[in-house]
């Protein structure tokens, strides 16, 4: 079978979902393919023990590392992507994550964009995915043209005595940017299974919701669940997309479109193109640069669990507050070291998949009484690490974490904050391979083709007709979750997409 549409973008993630979004209203007959199907809403959405130890939202699917270890990768295929399950945090990069960064471990490089010039979209897409924060709390805020779309998550009672204790350390905790509808009527009931979980009542700012449920309303829009992209096809002479093969439902079919946006999430765009290889594209589809799949970031990161076995930790919705004094710098270190956040309460159920020894009445105990941060370090770009296709289709993901000086500078300085906060014990869990959720950098933006594989609206410098938008484009990973940055620059290609269908 063959069909034609005017534009094919696959994924539906922060990144395809948003662009389909914001050109629902634009006549384009587009088609929005995604690999999986809706998440559906069931009890089990709620249940650790099903989320966490029995997986039963991840794919059953394996990948490897360098050492040609398996491991379950931390993706999610279904209407959304990632955001299903995100944590819902929605923060910004920082105003100078765009320019060149000295780290301890290297140079972070620079954007081919400014912050000035992604701002409008930052402010654009926190309005569409309900983002709650508040301006001028934390010292490293960059510039805003306006307020936050809605108030901050308010910090319940435990964790306003934290934020206490930690101004009279001289830090700075702030609220964090949170992307969940608890405006009056909302959705959101404040329940402890957000951070980590599909949320039941599709109350998470998230890109199925807020994104392809709504664009969906349009007529020139057509949805494909369950239809995995396998390869693009170009013309004769390379330099166009003209078809897409696809399997949907068991069956292959060729779709031809004018434009094609790939949207997989960075290793999965990098392996479709990869797979796209032709005899003008040998090495993969738009890899002239030789950089396609290479330069892969996650972040390093840990877990911390601050426990005082005096005092019950009451908080249900506890991730409201984030701590940004050692992102540029820290005590007695001149160099950046990256951002603490509060983690969704933790539980039991979910301490027993990485604690499989420890009795779950232990590990109760102690969840009772912690209080539970994300540790969050930038990972520099090296063309080493990288996600490569063997022949036989097993995926090989090489990652050797680097720039972890400054992140054990960054635990150390967390675990003081805690101690001094009066938490006796700290318990940290640095995170490994499979811990992939922020996966970017596979197909970076820049201006010259010879160190990129695309241009500062993420069209691919070799194929004239193709864009990639997930994380894939960043030249660097900052020290920020990213979803954000991604459905701002979806928002901004959106427009130049526009622009040459007036042409």
């Amino acid at each position: 079978m063959t069909e034609q549409f005017d534009l094919v973008i696959i994924g539906t993630g922060a990144g395809g979902g948003t662009l389909a979004y914001a050109l629902r209203n634009s006549g384009l007959r587009i088609l929005l393919v995604e690999r999986g199907d809706f998440l559906p809403q069931e009890p089990q959405n709620w249940q650790p023990m099903e989320v966490f130890d029995r997986r039963r939202y991840k794919p059953d699917e394996t990948w490897y590392g360098a050492d040609g270890k398996p491991f379950y990768p931390g993706v999610h295929y279904f209407v959304g992507g990632n955001t299903k399950v995100y944590g819902a945090a929605l923060p910004r990069f920082r105003r100078e994550d765009f320019g060149a960064i000295e780290h301890e471990g290297g140079t972070s490089p620079a954007w081919p964009i400014s912050y000035e010039e992604l701002e409008p979209y930052y402010a654009r897409a926190e309005a569409i995915y309900l983002v709650h924060g508040a301006p001028s709390e934390d010292p490293t805020e960059p510039p805003r043209s306006g307020p936050f779309p809605y108030p901050p998550v308010s910090h319940e009672p435990y964790i306003d005595e934290l934020c206490d204790r930690l101004r009279s350390q001289g830090l700075h905790p702030f609220h964090l940017p949170m992307a969940i509808d608890l405006r009056e009527g909302g959705r959101c009931i404040r329940c402890k299974t957000c951070d980590g979980f599909p949320c039941q009542v599709l109350a998470k700012g998230e890109s199925d919701v807020c994104c392809v449920r709504p664009a969906l309303n349009s007529p020139t829009l057509t949805l494909w669940t369950r239809t995995l992209a396998r390869r693009l096809q170009t013309d004769e002479t390379g330099r166009r997309v003209i078809a897409v093969e696809l399997e949907r439902n068991g069956q292959k079919e060729i779709v031809h479109a004018d434009r094609f946006v790939v949207a997989c999430g960075a290793v999965n765009s990098a392996l479709l193109l990869l797979r796209s290889a032709n005899d003008k594209h040998p090495n993969g589809l738009a890899n002239s640069s030789g950089l396609l799949g290479r330069n892969y970031m996650v972040h390093n990161n840990t877990a911390l669990m601050a426990v005082d076995p005096r005092r019950r930790n009451p908080t249900v919705f506890q991730k409201t507050m984030a701590v940004n004094d050692f992102y540029f710098r820290g005590p007695d270190f001149p160099y950046p070291m990256g951002n603490i956040q509060l983690l969704g309460k933790l539980q039991a159920g979910m301490l027993t998949a990485a604690q499989p020894l420890v009795p779950k009445p232990i590990l109760q105990a102690m969840a009772d009484r912690s209080v539970d941060w994300w540790v969050m370090s930038e990972d520099l770009p090296d063309p080493n690490n990288r996600v490569e296709l063997r022949s036989d289709g097993k995926v090989v993901i090489h990652w050797k974490p680097n720039n972890l000086v400054a992140h054990r500078k960054l635990v150390e300085a967390a675990k003081t904050m805690m101690r001094e906060a009066g938490y006796r014990f700290v318990f940290v869990k640095p995170m490994g391979i499979e811990t992939n959720s922020h996966q970017c950098g596979t197909a970076r933006f820049g201006t010259d083709p010879a160190t990129s594989v695309l241009d500062p609206y993420c069209r691919a410098h070799d194929v004239e007709n193709l864009w990639v938008v997930d994380s894939s484009f960043f030249p660097s990973s900052a020290a920020m979750n990213p979803a954000l940055t991604i459905a701002a620059q979806a928002l901004r290609v959106a427009e130049k997409i526009v622009d040459r269908n007036s042409k």
